[in-house]
C-alpha cells in the first residue's frame, strides 16, 4: 500500500478539496455509532463522478481503502475507515439533476439530503417519501438500504430506486437500471448495489421514484393498556387493508421521555402508536375512523385524530427526536439502538423478550418501532466507561439473538457495517455467505472499497 504517494498524487487532482486537517479526519472517523473510531490518512471531496473514477483508479492501483462518507448519520460503523486510506465524502456533489413531473421520477447525485430534495419538489406538487429521520444523504440511503417511518405504506429505499450510477474499485463506471418502472433484461444490478454498504462500488447518481404531494395528511395517537393490544391493533389495521402512510410503537419508557422532551402534556405515558393517512380529504377522514374503531376493539384509548400541519409535525418531530428525548431523560448515560426486525405476528412477543433482557441486565432502555413492518429498535442507555458499554453490546447481542430465534433479522434498516457482522453467518447461513464473498471477490479483487464491513474477515 502506497498511501503518501496516492495522496500526492490525488492533491494533483483534487488540490485544496484533498485535506489532511486533524478536525476533518476525526470528522471522518466515525459515523454515529457506538463503535470504535479509526482516522483516515486523508479526505477528499469530489465533485463530479469523473473525479470519483479517477480517485478510485489511482487507489486500485496502489491498493489503497477507500471509505466512502454522506452525511455522518449511520449507525453501525459503515464510514468508520478501520484501515486508514481515503475517506471519500459525497456531500459536495449535492445536485438534483433533474425531475420529471409527468413520468414522476427525478434523478439526484449521492450528496443529496433527504429534506433537500422534498424542499426542491414542493414547488413540483411532489415529494420523495423515504424518512429514516436523519437528514441523511441519497446515496448513503441507497447503499445502507435505509427505510424508516413510512415503510408500511412506500417502501424502503430499495423500492424506490429506478436505477443507478455507479463507480467500481478500478474506476469504471456503469449504469444500472433506468427511467422505466420494469424491466425483464439482465442481472438487476441496482438491488445488488443497494445495501451493499459501499463494498462492491461507489454511487454517484440515483433514479429516484417520486410520488404526488397527498391532497391532505392526517395524524392520530393512541394509548393501549400494552404492548400485545397495540400490536393485535396494527395486524388487524393492516389485514384489513386501511392505507396506512405510517404506524409507530413507543413504549411506556420512550413515551414518559417524549412527553417531557417535547412538551406532550397531553398524552399519557404507556404503550401508544402513532399513525398518519395520506389521501382526499374524505379518504383521510374515512382512514382515521376505521383505524380508530379497530384500535378502540383492541382496547385502545384517548384516539385523538388531527389534520393541522403544526399538530401533525409536532407529532412527528416528537418521534424523530425519541433518541434525544431518552437522552435527556437519561442524562450522563451512553446510548445506542439495536435494530431488530421479526414477522409481525411475533412482534409483541419480541418487544416483550427484550423488555425481559433489559430487566435482567439492570441497564435502562426506551423501545420504539415501526410496527407496521415489524421493525423496532431498543434505545439502550448505560453507564459511560468500558463495563458499562461491554454489558450495553451484550444486551444487544442478546435481543438480536431473540429475533432471529422469531424468524427475523439482525437489522431491518441500520445494516451491516461493524456492528452486526457477527450475525451473517446464522441469518444467511454459510453457502449465500459465500456466495457474497465471491461477488466482493469479483468487483474488488484488491479489497480497497470500504475494507473491513460486512464479513468479519
Amino acid at each position: 500500500m502506497e498511501t503518501q504517494s496516492t495522496i500526492d498524487a490525488a492533491r494533483a487532482i483534487f488540490g485544496d478539496r484533498l485535506s489532511l486537517n486533524a478536525n476533518i479526519r476525526e470528522t471522518h472517523a466515525h459515523g454515529e455509532a457506538n463503535a470504535a473510531t479509526s482516522l483516515p490518512d486523508a479526505v477528499v471531496f469530489p465533485e463530479s463522478t469523473e473525479e470519483v473514477s479517477r480517485l478510485l483508479r489511482l487507489c486500485h492501483a496502489t491498493d489503497v481503502p477507500v471509505t466512502p462518507f454522506g452525511a455522518g448519520t449511520s449507525l453501525e460503523g459503515h464510514v468508520t475507515p478501520v484501515r486508514g486510506g481515503i475517506s471519500l465524502d459525497l456531500t459536495r456533489m449535492n445536485r438534483v439533476l433533474e425531475v420529471n413531473d409527468a413520468d414522476l421520477d427525478g434523478r439526484v447525485e449521492a450528496g443529496v439530503t433527504r429534506r433537500q430534495l422534498n424542499t426542491y419538489l414542493r414547488d413540483h406538487g411532489l415529494f420523495f417519501p423515504v424518512d429514516p429521520g436523519a437528514d441523511a444523504t441519497i446515496g448513503g440511503m441507497c447503499a445502507t438500504r435505509a427505510s424508516g417511518t413510512t415503510t408500511v405504506r412506500y417502501g424502503t429505499i430499495r423500492d424506490n430506486v429506478l436505477g443507478l450510477r455507479a463507480v467500481l474499485a478500478d474506476g469504471t463506471v456503469i449504469d444500472t437500471g433506468g427511467r422505466v418502472r420494469k424491466s425483464s433484461t439482465g442481472y438487476d444490478l441496482t438491488r445488488l448495489l443497494i445495501g451493499s454498504e459501499g463494498t462492491l462500488g461507489i454511487i454517484t447518481e440515483v433514479q429516484l421514484k417520486l410520488y404526488g404531494i397527498p391532497e391532505a395528511i392526517g395524524a392520530a395517537v393512541c394509548g393501549f393498556a400494552d404492548e400485545h393490544a397495540a400490536v393485535a391493533a396494527v395486524i388487524e389495521i393492516m389485514q384489513t387493508g386501511i392505507p396506512v402512510a405510517r404506524i409507530e410503537f413507543a413504549d411506556t419508557a420512550q413515551m414518559a421521555a417524549s412527553i417531557a422532551y417535547s412538551k406532550l402534556d397531553h398524552l399519557t405515558a404507556g404503550p401508544t402508536l402513532m399513525f398518519e393517512f395520506h389521501g382526499s380529504a374524505q379518504g383521510v377522514a374515512e382512514q382515521g375512523a376505521m383505524a380508530e374503531e379497530i384500535a378502540r376493539a383492541h382496547g385502545g384509548s384517548g384516539f385523538a385524530f388531527a389534520t393541522e400541519t403544526e399538530a401533525r409535525n409536532r407529532l412527528w418531530r416528537a418521534r424523530h427526536d425519541a433518541y434525544w428525548a431518552a437522552r435527556a431523560a437519561y442524562p450522563g448515560m451512553g446510548a445506542f439502538a439495536t435494530d431488530t426486525i421479526v414477522p409481525i405476528s411475533r412482534l409483541a412477543e419480541a418487544v416483550s423478550l427484550a423488555r425481559e433482557a433489559v430487566t435482567r441486565s439492570g441497564l435502562e432502555a426506551c423501545i420504539v418501532g415501526h410496527v407496521g413492518d415489524g421493525n423496532f429498535h431498543v434505545l439502550i442507555l448505560y453507564p459511560e466507561g468500558e463495563e458499562g458499554r461491554a454489558k450495553a453490546w451484550e444486551l444487544d447481542r442478546e435481543i438480536v439473538a431473540q429475533a432471529l430465534a422469531l424468524g427475523g433479522a439482525a437489522s431491518g434498516e441500520h445494516g451491516v457495517g461493524l456492528g452486526k457482522r457477527e450475525f451473517l453467518p446464522r441469518e444467511h447461513g454459510a453457502a449465500a455467505l459465500g456466495v457474497m464473498r465471491a461477488i466482493k471477490q469479483a468487483l474488488d479483487p484488491r479489497g480497497i472499497l470500504n475494507p473491513g464491513k460486512m464479513f468479519l474477515d
